[in-house]
């Protein structure tokens, strides 16, 4: 697979501020690359200096081989930017705002038909093509955005927060379509507040403060996590806090009808085992998740930034 975007030592800052400090990634065609990280991590930054709407302060960006300060023309012509803020037009019918952005991005009328044919299916916005865009669920609504991102094309697509605000069902179909995109040999760089939504990347960048903190794949992400978790079914809480908390410094948390209990160390977690084999409680070990993790990273670079910062 080729890259189709590649950054290499990003910096921006505004004013006192540092937006990116020093981001290297790639997104290959054909894979779907998360940015994750709290508001301020600087995901959008990123984004928009890979789309040639902003300029780095230093480092170097290749999109599908164009550079986006010197040929911002080029590399607008074969991305798909979609801003966490979509202008859709709500007067519009669905139908109406695709040959609009049809018209903006300047496809032949003679390909038009067969694009639209295709992105209604593609969607599932066939029954509501005739529908104002102010009237449609908050769902489909991204789902017009994103088939007006598409409409001309773009070899990579840069989705900032596609599915903000969205229910369940509709962020699943969502991402289906986005799966579907990448089998097609699409580059996708997608930032995402929803660490389900993670674990369905190819790859993650986890972002603080403009820093990266991990890349690689959701898999590996946990791999970072320090302490053992352990799950209790059919314990009381409070008996497990003080039979646990007390003795091991244990963190006891209620999941539902099941406790999770954070322990520092595989030795600690072997001494819960041997107090609990006294109980009628069923232990499970737990595979920390990609949030626990990024949490946990989160908290070790803000420890880190208040040592620097005095």
């Amino acid at each position: 697979m080729t890259n189709a975007l590649e950054i290499r030592e990003l910096r921006k800052s505004y004013g006192q501020v540092t937006a990116v400090d020093g981001l290297t990634l790639d997104v290959k065609s054909g894979e779907i690359v998360g940015l994750i990280g709290a508001d301020g991590a600087g995901k959008t930054t990123a984004m928009r200096i890979s789309c040639a709407l902003v300029e780095q302060d230093s480092g170097d960006v290749r999109v599908l081989g164009f550079d986006p300060i010197t040929q911002a023309n080029s590399v607008k012509e074969h991305i798909g930017y979609m801003p966490q803020r979509f202008s859709l037009y709500p007067d519009l019918s669905v139908v109406e705002n695709l040959r609009f952005f049809a018209e903006l991005y300047g496809v032949a009328r003679s390909e038009y038909s067969e694009r639209e044919k295709r992105l209604m299916a593609f969607s599932r916005l066939e029954p509501f093509r005739e529908r104002r865009a102010g009237k449609l669920s908050g769902g489909m609504k991204q789902k017009l955005a994103l088939s007006c991102t598409l409409i001309h094309t773009p070899e990579l697509l840069v989705l900032d927060e596609p599915t903000t605000g969205v229910d369940p069902v509709s962020r699943q179909e969502f991402w289906a379509i986005l799966r579907e995109l990448a089998s097609e040999g699409k580059a996708l760089l997608v930032s995402t507040p929803y660490m389900d939504e993670a674990e369905l990347c190819d790859r993650i960048i986890v972002m603080h403060h403009g820093r990266v903190l991990f890349s690689g794949t959701p898999n590996e992400l946990p791999r970072l996590y320090p302490h053992k978790i352990l799950e209790i079914i059919g314990m009381d809480e409070n008996e497990a806090e003080e039979r646990l908390r007390n003795m091991l410094d244990a963190e006891v948390d209620r999941v539902g009808d099941r406790l999770h209990v954070v322990l520092k160390s595989e030795g600690d977690a072997v001494k819960a085992r041997d107090i609990l084999a006294r109980e009628s409680v069923r232990v499970n070990d737990l595979t920390p998740t990609v949030e626990e993790t990024m949490i946990h990273l989160v908290s070790i670079e803000e420890s880190r930034e208040q040592r620097v910062n005095g």
